[in-house]
């Protein structure tokens, strides 16, 4: 019963898969798959043709011995290969091109979804998972359309032509040839259902694989630092040998259909060779006749074996559909309302009214926050590991959504405005350094890809990274790698924070924005920075406390809450959290009075 009712939902949803993929997908190409129907109508024809033609040119020429029939039937058979060739290339050449044209189209809108999606979206799945979506169940996809077209116009015609032939040359030998044809149908359906399951499986393990090789790739240096090339090469042995089994069963199951198919067309053939042969003996039919109905039944074996296996196909290619489809239609929770109105440029007040924030129902991050950072000011948010710091600093720009409570821009809820108009008024410099594989001059232009080439270098001078920047190659066209790997982690932090210069927001979130710099680089930058934060309003976080006395109020964040709240000094005679954290970082620092201006963590 359970089995049954599970049978039906798969049947049901592989309907909705195709009626989906043909609407959304194939319908906008049907001018295209028309023609492509018509060049395989011609090669079914043109097939079934070859196999008529076996019964005069074996009566005719060989039994008869007429010499007017050499010219006519070598003309046709001219004829009728020339036809078939050209349409078959022609099907081909139009199934590819609406092939990719499909694949195409479906990976920008993956590709755009994804880039719509949460934050929280990219921080759950890993991303080999989603470059799997991309790349293979797209492909899952296409091969699984592209068969069912070609199957079903080619293959399919072309059984139907030559049982036409059959059934003209002689019905009785066609019954006889034919009773394997219902007989495949049962072993058909229990092969696609073990594929489409065998295909799930392959799909997370190669999603789990890509993740793994971008990790290890990513990480190189870490890995050889520590020795552990052995065992990274074991693990992704591992998952790679799991895989490879994977493959095995699949290929054993996508291939069990043609001993299948084999052994019951011996049957049929010899069937018809006996009692063929038998007619041809006693002069009930002439060899001709017999020669063209063999001809034409093992012609209509191949189209049948791709028919058997085309339930196959099309169970991976909805294994695949069903997790792009998935994709395509989860609907980000971070997105405009419907009477979303534009953000104008702000002058930067921002504020924090009882925000309680969880990453998940058991993991509370905030607690009913208080926070307002004033127009123009600079903000410190300070405490342990933990604390809610960067957690603050992902609700302003909408990363996330606050669980209760409200962020305010000069008094606006940002729900209530759009994401974009949002962000244009926010400039982030964090810890984590995105450099993308591009020349240096279109990364930092990242933020204003409209940006002069002129306002590109005063924001490298700014960033104290231009000096730098024309040592390199090709200057500001020097590209710096995949993550940068081409440049020191000083030189990429300043491109990043030329980056934030050059976009010119009102409201500039810093998180761990010098962490990166040497001592010489960092007090260049932080000039930069302090002519940067001057008249906007700045929030942010960094490790070391002695870059934050100059702050125009500074947080204390522990367990999700704000227990302190003042400036440097006061927060020292309160002799609380931010007094102790002080004391441990200043213990054994005779530059502890160092003023650079940031924030601490």
């Amino acid at each position: 019963m359970a089995s049954s009712l599970v049978e039906t939902m798969t049947k049901a949803d592989s309907a909705q898969l195709m009626r989906r993929l043909l609407v959304q997908y194939m319908w906008p190409h049907r001018w295209r798959f028309a023609a492509a129907l018509v060049f395989m109508g011609l090669v079914a024809a043109s097939t079934a043709g070859s196999a008529y033609l076996m019964q005069p040119m074996i009566d005719g020429i060989f039994a008869e011995r007429r010499s007017d029939l050499l010219l006519p039937i070598s003309a046709a058979i001219l004829a009728i290969f020339v036809v078939k060739g050209v349409s078959a290339f022609s099907q081909a050449y139009l199934m590819n091109d609406i092939g990719r044209r499909i694949i195409a189209r479906m990976q920008v809108q993956l590709f755009r979804k994804l880039m719509d999606a949460d934050l929280a979206r990219f921080h759950d799945t890993a991303s080999g998972r989603l470059i799997a979506h991309m790349t293979y169940d797209v492909g899952l996809m296409f091969a699984a359309v592209s068969g069912a077209v070609t199957a079903f116009g080619k293959d399919l015609l072309t059984l139907l032509a030559l049982i036409g032939v059959m059934v003209y040359l002689d019905w009785e030998l066609f019954l006889l040839g034919g009773i394997a044809f219902p007989i495949a149908v049962y072993p058909i359906i229990a092969i696609g259902r073990h594929m489409r399951r065998l295909t799930r499986i392959s799909q997370e393990q190669a999603g789990d694989l890509t993740s793994q090789l971008s990790e290890v790739f990513q990480g190189i240096r870490h890995v050889k630092a520590n020795n552990a090339e052995d065992r990274e090469t074991k693990r992704a042995g591992k998952l790679i040998w799991e895989i490879s089994e994977i493959r095995r069963r699949t290929g054993i199951v996508s291939s069990i259909a043609h001993p299948i198919m084999e052994t019951l067309a011996g049957f049929a053939i010899a069937g018809v060779v006996f009692y063929g042969g038998y007619q041809v003996i006693n002069d009930l039919r002439t060899p001709g006749t017999l020669f063209s109905f063999i001809t034409a039944l093992l012609l209509a074996y191949e189209p049948l074996k791709r028919l058997t296996n085309l339930n196959a196909i099309l169970q991976q290619g909805f294994s695949g559909a069903e997790r792009v489809f998935e994709t395509l239609d989860r609907e980000p929770t971070i997105k405009d309302p419907a009477d979303a109105k534009v953000l104008p440029k702000v002058r930067g007040g921002v504020r924090f009214e009882n925000v309680w924030f969880s990453y998940g129902e058991n993991i509370p991050a905030l607690l009913g926050i208080d926070i307002e950072v004033k127009a123009g000011t600079t903000v410190a948010l300070v405490g342990p590991s933990g604390a809610g710091k960067s957690t603050i600093l992902n609700l302003i720009p909408r990363f996330y959504d606050t669980t209760n409570g409200r962020v305010l821009v000069d008094g606006t809820d940002i729900r209530d405005v759009t994401v974009g108009s949002l962000r244009d008024n926010l400039a982030l410099v964090s810890q984590e350094i995105t450099l993308f594989n591009d020349t240096v001059g279109n990364n930092i232009a990242y933020s204003r890809p409209d940006a002069s080439q002129a306002e590109i270098e005063a924001a490298a001078r700014a960033a104290a990274a231009d000096e730098f920047i024309r040592e390199l190659p090709d200057g500001y066209d020097t590209v710096v790698g995949e993550h940068g790997v081409r440049l020191s982690g000083g030189q990429r932090q300043r491109l990043s924070i030329a980056r934030a210069m050059l976009k010119d927001a009102p409201i500039l979130l810093l998180d761990e924005a010098t962490s990166a710099l040497d001592t010489k680089s960092e007090r260049q930058v932080q000039a930069a920075l302090n002519e940067l934060m001057e008249g906007r309003t700045t929030v942010a976080i960094a490790h070391r406390l002695s870059t934050i006395v100059r702050a125009d109020l500074i947080y204390v964040l522990n367990q999700g809450r704000v227990v302190e709240q003042g400036r440097h000094g006061e927060l020292i005679a309160r002799s609380g959290l931010y007094a102790k954290l002080w004391a441990m970082q200043t213990r054994d620092d005779d530059d502890g009075d160092e003023t650079l201006l940031v924030a601490g963590e």
